[in-house]
């Protein structure tokens, strides 16, 4: 067998023909040079395939060592991925983000007017969601959502580029994330808010948002995790509800409601790119800041959508041509001072602290808000010199003490801005006088009691003689009460105080909110004790009501949002009785005739009467003008922030032209209310019931005024030609304070 030991017998074949022998040619004799060239021939062969074994062997090793790393990265960013999904939560729980609450401000209508804190609207979803809202996000924010895995390369490739083109470092600037690389900033990587390691809760969000390689590494983990474990739509429903879109709203829906006064699923296509391009910056785009700005931006996110075929070229041009713009509410941004007012009057933790979503219903009437602005924006532009920096404050508000209108200086949409009608603590001037006046009625004096006005001083243990000059620097001799009042009489005023007493002077005005610690001296009476406006004219609501104390106040109720039963109810309202209502009735004819016949001309208004005083303090740093009708008490300052002389400014002047202009137009289409006031009949031909009893007059020292001064009678009959008497009625009143 073949395979065996032995020769091999022969092939058949070979048997049959014989086998072929073939010899190999002869070669002849290589030459000497021939093999000389062989050689050297073969050298860089040799060479070759040593480079060509050290590149495969490098390649090899730079193949090993990647897939090597490859693998660890792999697994670590597997490990990493499944401990963020183990973490995840259920998508309903991520849709409210904040770490504080809210809080909702109602009018006396229970319509919104003002927001603290952030606002979170209600829950949406990418489904119930207006569907151009939707895309508008998309194109504006990432146009391949649907399509990535929830990072994006190209994405990330196009802004490094952008931002090296700019001159900015490859992550600064344009980050090229993906919404759901934008949703894992918002939700900053599943890391809640902790004080102990962020001192505030802007730098724990700063530090969310912050960019850089390290930042966008962690992202990728996360984001493919939300892939994973959420369907697109929930990813989306995140953004839209968790997303700062400015002027405190968080969520889509929350910033709808702030800006056009309606839900997110009814927003346009204008609506949508408004919207969506507060994403890129949303303080600066808010349209409540610049809405000019905010409408460009949109202009832009509209072009896109048109650009990626989600709306059609009718809707495109038809959206151009009309941008959104703010809801009536959202426009007059009225009642800023207010709002900062009644949230300081509340406890933090219902307020600027506050951890739930809180409801305050007001007393703010926008419509007497809106006209407050405009009559002080009137007055400033047409009667004041341009370029003066001389402020303004009012506050309008009923009877009881309830505010209808606060402006709190010039610039009137603020927030958190100083509020002059309530910190600005100023003297009052001759405003304070109704007080004295008050007092004097209460104890039995009336309108045609008569006092001297004549030159008077008295010695002030400690500080010498003191002589109170008139305003006009002229003396009428025996005059009413009324007068006195009417032309702002300074010796008069001084007269009654001293004869009533100062103890009694002071503890009407301070029973009648006047807040603050007042004069022990003489000078009590032309108002150097300081007040604010609030309290001011909180007094003289005191005075309309009948004689009853008022403390004002703005809250009506606050409640949880949600709950139907509050947990405060109103603040303040009417108080103990100061004054007899005969008193008050009395003084308010007396005010009246301010008005009418004094130095408060200028605020009279047609066809509804009107009683109050005017106020200008030593060298006119502060002027005043306080009055009411039958509806509503008003109170006017003016001055300098600090506290620089007016020129040219008496109570009577610009702060009644303001007051008139305020209160001409609340008073438009309203049926004119008579003021509460005596009738001179219920007085004159009585005898005075006055005693000529003496409070506090055991400091005026022996041979000045004393007790007695003040002649007590009815009113004499005018002396002297009438119509010089007139010239100098209407003359004094000009001139008077």
């Amino acid at each position: 067998m073949a395979g065996q030991g032995g020769p091999q017998k022969p092939l058949i074949a070979e048997r049959r023909y014989g086998k072929k022998q073939t010899q190999p040619k002869a070669q002849p004799a290589a030459k000497p040079k021939a093999q000389a060239a062989r050689r050297r021939a073969t050298k860089p062969a040799r060479k070759g395939g040593i480079v060509m074994r050290l590149f495969r062997w490098c390649v090899g090793l730079i193949f090993g060592a990647a897939w090597r790393a490859a693998a660890v990265v792999a697994l670590i960013l597997g490990v990493s991925t499944y401990y963020f999904y183990a973490q995840l939560p259920d998508v309903t729980a991520l849709l409210d983000g904040r770490t504080r609450g809210s809080v909702t401000m109602l009018d006396r209508d229970s319509k919104v007017f003002a927001w603290r804190g952030e606002t979170f609207g209600g829950q949406i979803t990418a489904q119930n969601v207006s569907p151009y809202l939707r895309d508008a996000i998309i194109a504006t924010e990432d146009r391949r959502f649907y399509r990535h895995f929830g990072v994006s390369p190209r994405g990330i490739a196009s802004a490094v580029a952008i931002n090296l083109r700019e001159g900015r470092g490859p992550f600064s600037g344009n980050g090229g994330s993906t919404i759901t690389q934008q949703v894992a900033k918002l939700l900053c990587l599943g890391v809640e808010y902790d004080p102990k390691i962020w001192s505030t809760e802007a730098k724990y969000e700063n530090d969310c948002r912050s960019g850089g390689l390290t930042r966008k590494i962690k992202e990728i983990p996360y984001a493919l995790a939300m892939e994973a474990k959420y369907s697109k739509n929930d990813i989306l429903t995140i953004y839209l509800n968790r997303a700062y879109l400015g002027a405190g709203a968080r969520g889509f829906e929350a910033a709808a409601q702030r800006y056009f006064g309606i839900s997110a699923a009814n927003v346009n296509p204008q609506q949508a790119a408004m919207l969506a391009g507060l994403l890129k910056a949303p303080t600066r785009y808010a349209p409540t800041n610049n809405l000019e700005r905010s409408q460009q931006r949109g202009s832009m996110v509209l072009a896109l959508m048109r650009e990626q075929d989600f709306i059609t070229q009718e809707q495109w041009q038809q959206a151009r041509d009309n941008p959104a713009t703010l809801s009536e509410a959202a426009q007059k941004r009225a009642g800023g001072y207010f709002a900062d007012w009644v949230m300081d009057d509340m406890p933090d933790f219902l307020s600027n602290d506050t951890t739930e979503d809180v409801v305050i219903h007001t007393t703010l009437d926008q419509r007497i808000q809106a006209d407050a602005e405009a009559a002080m924006q009137e007055i400033f532009t047409n009667k004041v010199k341009a370029g003066s920096e001389a402020e303004a404050a009012i506050v309008v508000m009923s009877s009881d003490g309830a505010v209808r209108a606060m402006v709190g200086g010039r610039a009137t949409k603020v927030s958190g801005a100083f509020n002059r009608a309530t910190m600005a603590v100023r003297q009052p001037g001759s405003s304070f006088k109704p007080f004295i006046y008050a007092a004097a009625m209460d104890m039995g004096m009336t309108p045609d009691t008569i006092v001297e006005d004549t030159p008077l001083t008295i010695n002030v243990p400690g500080s010498g003689p003191w002589s109170p000059r008139n305003y006009t620097r002229e003396y009428r001799g025996p005059i009413t009460l009324t007068e006195a009042l009417t032309h702002s009489v300074n010796t008069a005023a001084v007269r009654v105080q001293e004869e009533v007493g100062r103890d009694a002077v002071r503890k009407v005005a301070e029973d009648f909110g006047f807040g603050h610690d007042l004069a022990q001296g003489p000078a009590l009476a032309l108002g150097v004790s300081e007040s604010t406006l609030i309290d001011m004219t909180g007094a003289y609501a005191g005075i309309l009501n009948g004689g009853s104390s008022v403390k004002p106040y703005g809250l009506t109720e606050l409640r949880l949002k949600g709950d139907t039963q509050p947990l405060f109810g109103a603040g303040g309202g009417i108080g103990e009785r100061v004054i007899s209502e005969e008193a008050a009735r009395e003084l308010i004819y007396m005010m009246h005739s301010v008005v009418e016949n004094g130095s408060g001309r200028r605020a009279r208004l047609d066809g509804h009467e009107v009683a109050g005083k005017t106020g200008t303090t030593q060298s006119a740093r502060d002027a005043w003008f306080i009055g009411f009708t039958g509806d509503y008490v008003t109170g006017v300052w003016m001055g300098y922030d600090d506290n620089r002389p007016l020129t040219g400014v008496t109570g009577g002047g610009l702060p009644a032209d303001i007051w008139h202009e305020v209160m001409a137009r609340v008073e438009k289409g309203r049926e004119p209310v008579p003021l509460p006031m005596a009738d001179p009949s219920e007085w004159r031909g009585q005898a005075p019931a006055y005693g000529g009893e003496t409070y506090s007059s055991g400091d005026l020292p022996h041979g000045t005024v004393q007790p007695g001064d003040v002649k007590i009678g009815p009113a004499p009959e005018p002396a002297g030609d009438p119509i010089e008497r007139v010239l100098r009625d209407v003359l004094g009143g000009l001139l008077g304070n």
